[in-house]
């Protein structure tokens, strides 16, 4: 069946090696397949040690990376410019070090950074976004890791809010290692349907995160998830459902997410209660993945 996964930001802030064993064992003995793994900073996380928590917890990894303060791609300095693109060779290196297939995220501009603009401003922040992304997406085919340009909400970004944007910013650039990771709280924000946007996202869409609309567990949320899910199927999406959700007992991530009051009662309950319901949600549907 399909595989479902969770964020390591559902409990802590920032994962390291000092944390990434009672992490990954925790998440694990939930009976999660799959773990999203953000890398804040580089040097948080190595590939040795880390590799070796995957295979003591057998769970299936993929590298998220988070775009702080200052990481930028458009409208900035050549020296932004440059320490983004290292950082973002950061999170590809892990990614390759422990067989992760993709690295996921926001990969245009800091998170929280929004400015105005016109059709003619716009095509331009695209064009450039293009030529510095470039050389990320040469690093990753060279390490056999594939990007996964995330589209947020009007809130977090106002360069790439949907699907389309984001297929006509990377036209001509999308490809084997490049391609879109949607969010379901942000398709729910920002689309007009979920289900078309999967369905435009098509052959090139790498990765998927979900959550309820509140941003705490899927199910029981205003979310069609049956919809949903067709439209994975029809674009034939294999990989896994894997739950973005933040706590708020860490001020720095509680503010970059804006979560200012608990999900859930605990955020074991939280991925508890999200993956019966995507269990459910998964095994019941004829002619599910296998």
């Amino acid at each position: 069946m399909r595989a479902i996964g969770i964020n390591t930001w559902v409990w802590t802030s920032p994962l390291t090696d000092l944390n990434v064993d009672e992490t990954l064992d925790h998440v694990a003995s939930l009976g999660f397949d799959a773990v999203e793994l953000p890398l804040e900073n580089p040097g948080d996380l190595s590939a040795e040690k880390v590799a070796v928590a995957l295979g003591r917890s057998g769970l299936d990894a993929y590298v998220v990376g988070a775009m702080a303060p200052g990481r930028d791609l458009v409208g900035t300095d050549a020296e932004s410019v440059r320490a983004t693109q290292d950082y973002l060779r950061s999170c590809i290196d892990l990614a390759a070090g422990i067989g992760a297939a993709s690295v996921c995220g926001p990969f245009y501009a800091a998170t929280g950074r929004v400015w105005p603009m016109s059709p003619t401003e716009r095509r331009a922040s695209y064009a450039e976004w293009r030529t510095n992304l470039s050389p990320v997406v040469e690093h990753a085919a060279e390490r056999g890791v594939v990007l996964g340009i995330e589209p947020l909400n009007r809130y977090e970004t106002s360069l790439v809010n949907t699907v389309d944007q984001a297929l006509e910013g990377l036209d001509g650039l999308l490809g084997p290692s490049l391609g879109l990771a949607l969010d379901s709280y942000h398709l729910n924000i920002e689309e007009r349907s979920s289900s078309a946007a999967i369905r435009s996202a098509g052959e090139h869409l790498v990765h998927v995160q979900v959550c309820g609309n509140d941003r705490g567990a899927p199910g029981g949320d205003q979310t069609d998830w049956e919809a949903l899910l067709d439209a994975l199927d029809e674009v034939g999406y294999a990989g896994p459902l894997d739950i973005e959700s933040f706590t708020a007992d860490n001020a720095a991530i509680a503010k970059a997410a804006s979560v200012w009051r608990p999900l859930a009662p605990s955020q074991d309950d939280l991925a508890r209660d999200g993956l019966a319901f995507l269990r459910d949600l998964v095994g019941a549907r004829d002619g599910g993945l296998a």
